[in-house]
């Protein structure tokens, strides 16, 4: 660890219990021995951000001035970048960096950056929104990789998974459905799934799947971990020493 660590911004809130659970994650990454060794972040749990569903599909209130405003007071309170563990909302990344000069990480570069060399045929896990905006199918496509899509029912099925977390339900039928869109996945030639929504990493220690799985709230955790302990420079920054 260098002798300057930083402080991480995270923008909250969508959904609360995602963001908790990526607090938690953080702490699980970082090696520590004190409460002192432990990484700086300073949390606005906004649960007020307009529903990124409605605003992608229904002409709803627009996230994106909420999210800037987020982001600015999280600069102002002296955070060197900033997180957010919701990958919908990465559609108003633009907005969140106009508004401040500190970098934001994007969940999804990140979760992208985690596939293993050899696997190309990869499935996204995520709301859709979220595919709607074709922000992980671009990047996929990028990196070379061939995006197994879900069907509308497997996207239905999923978001009935994701709105009953948000509601706090943890009933058997949750991961039993997770596990059912994953097997139809891997039929049609998934070699690896992406969890693109932080909602189903809740479900994580309950999920066997046939193929592996990336995490995008273990993948923000860890990139968090290493910026903030300065292990890694930020992006188109020099190594802080």
């Amino acid at each position: 660890m260098t002798s300057k660590s930083l402080t991480v911004g995270v923008l909250g809130g969508l959904g609360p219990e995602a963001t908790v659970d990526f607090m938690t994650r953080v702490i699980a990454e970082t090696p520590a021995s004190r409460d002192q060794d432990h990484v700086h972040l300073i949390v606005d749990q906004n649960p007020s951000v307009p529903d990124r569903q409605d605003a992608i599909f229904r002409q709803g209130a627009d996230p994106g001035p909420v999210l800037a405003a987020m982001a600015k007071r999280l600069q102002e309170a002296g955070c060197d970048f900033l997180v957010m563990p919701c990958n919908t909302a990465q559609a108003y990344e633009d907005n969140i960096r106009a508004a401040v000069s500190i970098p934001l990480l994007s969940i999804i570069e990140v979760s992208i950056e985690a596939i293993p060399a050899g696997l190309d045929s990869i499935a996204v896990l995520a709301t859709p929104a979220c595919l709607a905006t074709g922000k992980y199918q671009q990047a996929l496509a990028a990196k070379g990789k061939e995006v197994v899509e879900l069907t509308t029912a497997e996207s239905q099925l999923l978001m009935k998974v994701i709105y009953a977390l948000k509601s706090g339900a943890r009933d058997d039928w949750l991961p039993e459905a997770v596990h059912e869109i994953i097997r139809e996945l891997c039929t049609r030639g998934a070699e690896l799934v992406i969890l693109g929504c932080t909602e189903v990493p809740l479900l994580l220690d309950r999920l066997q799947p046939p193929v592996p799985i990336i995490s995008s709230t273990d993948e923000l955790a860890r990139r968090s971990v290493l910026l903030a302990r300065g292990e890694i420079p930020l992006p188109g920054k020099p190594l802080i020493k």
